[in-house]
């Protein structure tokens, strides 16, 4: 068996990890804060965890823009242009391949850091999830003046489960995106890339066969 050069790379921009980390450090708060208003513990204080969640919650839809504006300036928003070519390989290689040691079907370079899955799991979350997650967070927000804005005819009760179900979802993103930082080649690789920028990897042209299409 032959050896494959590792290589250090830069991945990671010094704003990238900045709102990556923000963004963590909001959702804990969000969800902290969330269950103690839907009622399920009491922690801050009901008006006080309205006011932080409220916060938190504005704060991470400027960021959330920040980072679609820089993706969009620096042009790192190819990385994030979905495909299903080698797909279905990923998804076997997390679910068996990883566990008898068989390599990584997809190599991560500086011009393809996110895999097939990686892209496909990006964009539903930040199309689809994000958008109600945000969209009936405003709703709430604004539940006072409703009629003002000829929105009477929503129900309170489809708007907080919607909101609800969304939180759920994206908790469940945040798990399993802890535990797949644990799979790289060192279990705190993924994560101190993440911290420093760099990681090594194995050295790989900067555009691979599965993301061209050839």
């Amino acid at each position: 068996m032959s050896e494959h050069k590792m290589i250090n790379v830069y991945f990671f921009s010094r704003f990238e990890r900045l709102a990556h980390w923000t963004q963590m450090l909001l959702i804990f708060i969000l969800t902290l804060t969330g269950f103690e208003v839907h009622g399920t513990y009491k922690l801050f204080g009901y008006n006080t965890a309205v006011k932080l969640h409220n916060g938190a919650a504005i704060t991470w839809i400027v960021m959330f823009w920040l980072f679609v504006f820089w993706a969009l300036t620096t042009g790192e928003w190819k990385q994030y242009i979905p495909t299903t070519k080698k797909v279905f390989e990923v998804i076997m290689f997390y679910s068996y391949g990883i566990f008898i040691g068989q390599p990584h079907p997809v190599k991560k370079c500086k011009d393809a850091k996110h895999n097939p899955l990686q892209r496909i799991v990006y964009l539903v979350v930040a199309t689809l999830i994000l958008p109600i997650q945000i969209s009936t967070g405003l709703l709430y927000l604004l539940y006072n003046s409703w009629d003002k804005l000829w929105l009477g005819f929503l129900s309170l009760r489809v708007v907080a489960f919607l909101h609800l179900a969304g939180a759920v979802v994206i908790i469940s993103f945040v798990i399993v995106h802890v535990y797949m930082t644990t799979t790289g080649h060192t279990p705190l690789a993924h994560i101190m890339a993440m911290i420093t920028g760099w990681e090594e990897v194995e050295e790989c042209a900067e555009i691979e066969e599965w993301e061209t299409g050839k």
